[in-house]
């Protein structure tokens, strides 16, 4: 009987190789994609870290591989280049996560180039709309406080906390409160302390 370590190893030399296993019997030999998304269906329920999926993290690093598949033997499908962006942990296996970036593009990202540091980023969907799309930072949180910076989307902020309905963060020299709906990297009702 295969423990489940043995069972993962299995399926990740089959992804490499393009070939679909079930259990002990060798089902066919599949391209290469097909073999990634049979092994990503499994791994979408996978757990291995215990923390919660989906979550939001942060990159660690300005140059961040992100694969077709959780393996250095998968293609990279595109660099992310900023260091701090906040991306969606969607799924994980072993050592390699899922996430999604704020424009819905998911690949396989290996742990240690994501952090635990909560950022995000000012109202990435209002990005190229014509007229004043500008987000207040405000002094305190309430929209009839002062107003300490206008902030444009894509801007990366630091999550100091969260209430649910309103975000402190530092951006760049400025500190201030924004209204949590406005920002992607934190869920909607999140409280982060």
């Amino acid at each position: 009987m295969d423990n489940g370590r043995t069972v993962r190893s299995r399926m990740a030399r089959a992804l490499a190789a393009g070939v679909l296993l079930a259990g002990p019997v060798l089902l066919s030999v599949v391209s290469p994609v097909a073999a990634a998304e049979a092994v990503i269906a499994v791994a979408a329920n996978g757990k291995s870290s215990g923390l919660p999926v989906p979550r939001f993290v942060s990159l660690k690093s300005d140059k961040v591989n992100v694969r077709r598949g959780p393996s250095t033997d998968q293609s990279i499908v595109w660099v992310f280049s900023r260091a701090g962006l906040p991306v969606e942990v969607i799924a994980e296996f072993e050592n390699w996560r899922r996430v999604r970036d704020s424009e819905g593009a998911d690949g396989w990202v290996f742990h240690s180039l994501l952090s635990g540091r909560r950022t995000v980023l000012i109202s990435p969907w209002s990005k190229g709309q014509q007229g004043p799309v500008s987000i207040p930072l405000h002094k305190r949180r309430s929209s009839g406080s002062g107003v300490v910076a206008q902030l444009q989307p894509g801007v990366l902020g630091n999550v100091v906390d969260c209430d649910g309905s309103w975000c402190e963060l530092s951006v760049g020299d400025f500190a201030g409160y924004v209204q949590q709906e406005k920002l992607w990297g934190v869920y909607r009702n999140e409280k982060i302390e």
